[in-house]
């Protein structure tokens, strides 16, 4: 199961927060998860069969939002965790701490669907157009504004979504976590910035939701990204985080 909010059962060392479990969806009245990339990520073959996924944030509730959690700000990268819990591991179901107000809970269901991303995604820059600017337009039909209208009307809301290609409220999510691992000391022309930025693939994303008065900024969305080798062994610690707002 998958839901949002604060009963969850959880291992003695962890801490508090909302979950996720092995699926996810798009709210809770409209849900759906997405198989757009799980052939390039063999989704079904290494991503965990049983156990739980729980996803820590730190949502500026005790300190009224003066501390951001940045994917340029590697002190700030303790703010946002994943932690696996197996199925066979014991756990205890502990509520918030002082100070934290819990979320309500939220139970989700989900559905497999096709996803698509940006025309100036690196993977689809790298397919059309490998001398483009990194993160921009360039000239070729993928570009166009007709394209883009499809693209929009085809995936038009960013949801919650586990695996995938991330729907990003700005530039790609790949990008962003790309320049964070080179500390921000290369250049959009830099090849080294697509390479990395491809390393990359979506673990999830979580919209604002009002169900479970979840806001992030205006209106925007939570991101983990997590390397598909990692995916593999099960290092969920070693997923990315970054988030966007329109």
């Amino acid at each position: 199961m998958a839901s949002f909010g604060s009963a969850a059962s959880r291992p003695c060392r962890s801490m508090w927060s909302g979950r996720c479990g092995t699926g996810t969806a798009r709210s809770p009245s409209s849900p759906r998860s997405t198989a757009g990339a799980c052939r390039r990520l063999r989704w079904t073959s290494i991503c965990p069969s049983a156990g739980t996924l729980l996803f820590f944030y730190f949502d500026g509730q005790l300190d009224d939002g003066d501390a951001l959690v940045l994917a340029e700000d590697r002190e700030s990268w303790a703010g946002a965790r994943v932690l696996y819990v197996a199925a066979a591991e014991e756990v205890t179901e502990r509520g918030a701490p002082a100070g934290l107000k819990p979320y309500p809970m939220v139970p989700l269901t989900a559905r497999v669907e096709m996803t698509a991303t940006e025309p100036w995604h690196p993977s689809v820059r790298a397919a059309f157009a490998p001398g483009a600017p990194l993160g921009n337009r360039y000239d070729h039909p993928v570009c166009s504004q007709e394209f883009l209208e499809a693209l929009w009307e085809f995936d038009e809301e960013v949801g919650h979504q586990i695996g995938g290609h991330a729907h990003s409220v700005q530039n790609p999510v790949e990008i962003e976590i790309a320049e964070a691992v080179l500390d921000g000391e290369v250049s959009r022309k830099d090849p080294r910035l697509s390479e990395e930025a491809g390393n990359w693939v979506l673990l999830a994303q979580f919209d604002s939701e009002d169900a479970a008065d979840m806001m992030w900024g205006d209106a925007g969305a939570l991101y983990w990204l997590i390397r598909p080798e990692d995916l593999a062994e099960r290092r969920f610690e070693r997923a990315m985080f970054t988030w966007q707002c329109s």
